[in-house]
């Protein structure tokens, strides 16, 4: 069979390739430690369900802390939530 390969958008780099430096000595460490996917933060809907469904409802606001997500606060819709997720990128231009 031949080599199979990852179906994804082209403009993100594949999870399947890790990303180590050979010359750090903590970075398997340090890979360990990288939430899901690079989301730092995430939002849920209070009652559980599809993110996009009841945009009116409460959200728990929830933050990586480099071993597991954390609630860390709620916000009192979708868009609120979605502004507070997106502010650690636009603040500095970075994800992290």
């Amino acid at each position: 069979m031949g080599k199979h390969r990852r179906p994804g958008p082209p403009n993100q780099p594949s999870r399947a390739v890790p990303r180590i430096d050979a010359g750090d000595p903590l970075a398997a460490y340090d890979k360990r430690r990288r939430p899901p996917m690079d989301v730092h933060r995430r939002h849920r809907p209070v009652g559980g369900g599809a993110s996009h469904l009841r945009p009116g409802e409460v959200r728990v606001l929830e933050e990586w802390s480099g071993f597991a997500y954390e609630p860390v606060g709620t916000a009192p819709d979708l868009a609120a939530a979605q502004k507070w997720v997106h502010e650690l990128q636009d603040g500095d231009g970075s994800a992290a």
